[in-house]
């Protein structure tokens, strides 16, 4: 986000105009009795029109001779049914799933009649997330038939019987083994097999075993398990850890699949790359295991020579005879995010998260790809990332897309980049973004005709950014992270001139993350938050951005999180995830004013100054504090933006960007002082 309020040459978030777009405007006055300068206080809002529109997925499955595939952050969630022969879109389901849904889990029963769909939400509201689609009448919808007690279903597998398995967290939970019967109806608690696992991401399923993988690829460290691996007995109902040791310390299990009478197991990557194993179903502790090249291994698929698993990179192959990870050859495009991966007949079906499928010839090592909305799948509105304005454009993060609004035309184009654009800050007209997962630094160049890049790269375990911020007098890039799997966080900083960067681990201390950033005159502020219960929160430290060394810290005593700081003047103004507000003058370090604001914003929220006045937007409301008083007053209340990992608000040449609904708006906003 944007912190500083006067100009530099280095800084055009500040620079450039937006003109008039507006497909609706609306002027909100106050009462003129308000106005300390004699002027009434005007707010307009501008609605610039949906901010990502996109073929946005999360999931893919090959069931005969269609591959089915899951939406991601779309309302309503949905499946649609890609026909590989005629390479066409021939069916599709809605789901009336929660708030912001996306479907990570798909299984097809033996018979190949019903798919079985699981959901994952951000926002729990007593909603099924189980459901199933018969595959013979398809133009009915999928139907919903049950519920697990874990919000979120991130796995599905279905036994020989039709006994279907599902797994999934639910925050500050341990993982369960769910069961769901299809001749009762019945969903069934099977049990916690590693009560200090915070996320379960994996199932497969046998006539006699079920094999649960579980780890802290989210709310990782203080004393969250690593890679966890069970085998349920179906009959005894007993479970038996059965992790390969050379596995024990990757953060996560992430990929489970039985083929060929072998257990294929994959895992995330943390400190060390991702491990795959491939382990014997009638012996499990004889096995092979293998170190990758990535950070990821998901989506199992084989032939009689390899099995195929996507990471990161695109598709890697294991040579069953030298046991020997390469990639995949093949004349064709970056796959990015891969969300399925499936053989026919000599070719790979890969499931790409920029939208398309790409079918590999493996003998030929040539690739057709089809993009999925001109195949006929639905494009929808997606809930934004970060946002981030600058030299005439509006910016908008998403799953594997980043769209570029001219402010002068209205024309949107959907730019690709691997993961999630978290946030950003457009520098000399050049865009900047820390990307999900553990993707770093990227850079786009709207003057040159091609994708972002990559501009900075970091430790895989340093894999969320959740905060940016121009620091004009270094002329760096701030930006704070979180790490996943380990806990704490960390500042990286970079370069535009010189293409350096920096990560400065834990500069909080080793349990908190880097939430929010902000600087002055060359001093970068950082707000602390911790993904656990336990533990120190809301600590604000003041470093060198150029050598990462404290100046100091305060502990504003807030029971929650920092949600968002900016600097107005001499002051640094703090917001807490529990709706706490709290200033600090940075020239004597004291805590000069706290107050409750929970009416406006509570939960995640952001800040950015503008034209001398600190402005914040919460999922409900976009709202300014007065520069004397810091009272807090509403800007635009019931702007509900929908964001997928917290709101956002950007500023250039004035004027505010941020959600109302699915829209970007743009909000000039002149208060009365």
């Amino acid at each position: 986000m944007t912190d500083y309020p006067f100009l530099s040459r280095r800084r055009l978030l500040q620079a450039g105009g937006a003109l008039g777009l507006a497909t609706a405007a609306e002027s909100l006055v106050a009462a003129p009795a308000l106005a300390a300068t004699g002027r009434p206080p005007r707010t307009t809002v501008t609605d610039l029109g949906p901010g990502l529109s996109q073929i946005s997925l999360m999931s893919g499955l090959l069931v005969g001779d269609t591959v089915y595939i899951g939406s991601r952050n779309v309302s309503p969630a949905g499946v649609s049914g890609f026909h590989v022969p005629s390479r066409k879109v021939v069916s599709h389901t809605a789901l009336g799933a929660g708030p912001e849904p996306s479907i990570q889990a798909l299984a097809a029963d033996p018979t190949g009649q019903y798919l079985y769909i699981g959901v994952l939400v951000k926002v729990d509201e007593g909603k099924p997330n189980l459901y199933r689609w018969d595959l013979k009448t398809p133009d009915k919808p999928a139907v919903a038939i049950g519920r697990t007690g874990d919000r979120d279903i991130r796995d599905l597998a279905v036994a020989p019987d039709g006994t279907v398995y599902a797994v999934g967290g639910l925050p500050d939970k341990a993982p369960v083994l769910w069961e769901y019967d299809p001749a009762t109806g019945a969903v069934t608690d099977r049990g916690v097999p590693d009560p200090k696992a915070t996320l379960a991401r994996a199932v497969a399923a046998t006539e006699t075993t079920v094999f649960f993988g579980a780890g802290s690829i989210l709310s990782g460290g203080g004393g969250a398990s690593k890679a966890s691996l069970f085998a349920f007995d179906r009959k005894k109902h007993t479970f038996t850890s059965v992790v390969p040791k050379e596995m024990e310390k990757d953060p996560s299990l992430r990929e489970l699949a039985v083929l060929d009478g072998h257990l294929i197991v994959g895992t995330s990557g943390g400190i060390d790359p991702a491990k795959l194993a491939v382990m014997d179903l009638d012996d499990l502790s004889s096995y092979t295991v293998v170190s990758t090249a990535g950070t990821t291994i998901k989506s199992f698929t084989a032939d009689d020579d390899r099995i195929y698993f996507a990471s990161e990179s695109g598709v890697q192959a294991y040579s069953k005879t030298d046991k020997k990870v390469s990639p995949l050859k093949f004349d064709g495009p970056d796959l990015g995010e891969i969300w399925g991966l499936d053989q026919l007949d000599g070719k790979l079906e890969v499931v790409s998260g920029y939208g398309f499928v790409a079918e590999i010839d493996l003998s030929a090592g040539t690739s057709v790809v089809t993009e999925l909305d001109t195949a006929g799948a639905p494009t929808s509105p997606q809930a934004g990332m970060g946002v981030a304005a600058g030299r005439g454009y509006v910016y908008l993060g998403g799953n594997g897309a980043i769209s570029r609004r001219s402010l002068k035309t209205g024309e949107v184009v959907n730019l690709r980049a691997p993961g999630e654009a978290k946030d950003a800050e457009v520098i000399e007209g050049c865009l900047y973004t820390g990307q999900y997962d553990a993707q770093g630094i990227w850079r786009y160049d709207p003057a040159r005709r091609r994708q972002p890049q990559q501009a900075a790269h970091f430790p895989s375990e340093q894999n969320r950014p959740l905060d940016t911020s121009w620091d004009p007098d270094n002329e760096l890039l701030l930006v704070g992270v979180q790490s996943d799997t380990e806990g704490g966080g960390a500042l990286w900083t970079y370069s535009p001139r010189s293409g350096k960067s920096a990560s400065y681990v834990n500069p909080i201390d080793d349990v908190q993350l880097v939430r929010a950033v902000a600087n002055r005159n060359g001093v970068a502020y950082l707000g602390g938050d911790n993904a656990s219960k336990q533990g120190p929160r809301a600590t604000v430290v003041a470093v060198d951005p150029v050598t990462g060394k404290e100046r100091w810290r305060v502990d504003p005593q807030q029971e929650a999180g920092v949600a968002a700081l900016a600097v107005q003047g001499r002051h640094l103004y703090g917001l807490t995830t529990g709706g706490g507000l709290f200033v600090i003058d940075v020239r004597t370090r004291a805590v000069v004013h706290t107050a409750d604001v929970g009416g406006v914003s509570k939960g995640f929220a952001a800040m950015v100054t503008n034209r001398g006045v600190v402005y914040g937007v919460s999922d409900t409301t976009l709202f300014r504090f007065h520069p004397r008083t810091f009272a807090v007053s509403t800007v635009v209340a019931g702007i509900n933006g929908v964001w997928y990992s917290g709101p956002h608000v950007n500023v250039y040449r004035g004027m505010l960007y941020t959600l109302r609904g699915h829209n970007l708006v743009e909000v000039d906003d002149r208060p009365a002082y």
